[in-house]
């Protein structure tokens, strides 16, 4: 798809990404790098006997494979400054081997005051292979304005680090 730009976005337009399975591997690797290493998500033996039955994904794991899918359909691929805000519902949980699919639609859309970039408003719901709602919300992105690309500063260097 090709990338869209702040003034590009439509509100009610509606968007499907592909799908993606969560593996175990993925939950153990948000662990380490998250840190919460929950015997919900790392210990089956533990887990059977939650009210889940078995382990589970991390929380936000699930909010950064919803994010993902929405980067790999290059809506705002060269375009996203900022996730700005979010809101977001847990519904379901979500299990080693779910498949899941996000749907998109454009529910806002608004300049900022300077005239580099607008702020645009996804409602975004996260389905697993059962087409059951697991997770759902709200995310609004700082996405470039067509106009402004020759306004925006470029950063050639890391603040902090020297490129010797």
């Amino acid at each position: 798809m090709k990338p869209l730009w702040f003034e590009d976005f439509v509100v009610g337009a509606r968007y499907e990404t592909e799908s993606r399975m969560v593996s175990s591997s993925d939950i153990e690797s948000f662990a380490a790098v998250s840190g919460d290493h929950n015997p919900l998500h790392l210990d089956e033996t533990y887990a059977r006997g939650t009210p889940f039955g078995g382990r589970i994904a991390h929380g936000v794991l699930g909010l950064a494979v919803a994010t993902g899918l929405l980067n790999q359909l290059g809506l705002t691929r060269g375009t996203l400054l900022a996730l700005a805000g979010l809101r977001w519902d847990f519904r379901a949980a979500i299990y080693p081997g779910d498949v899941l699919r996000a749907d998109l639609v454009v529910v806002g859309a608004r300049p900022t005051r300077g005239d580099d970039a607008g702020l645009v408003r996804l409602a975004e719901r996260l389905f697993n292979q059962h087409d059951v709602l697991v997770q759902e919300g709200e995310l609004t992105m700082l996405v470039r304005r067509r106009d402004a690309v020759d306004t925006l500063p470029v950063r050639t260097t890391t603040p902090g680090r020297s490129d010797d």
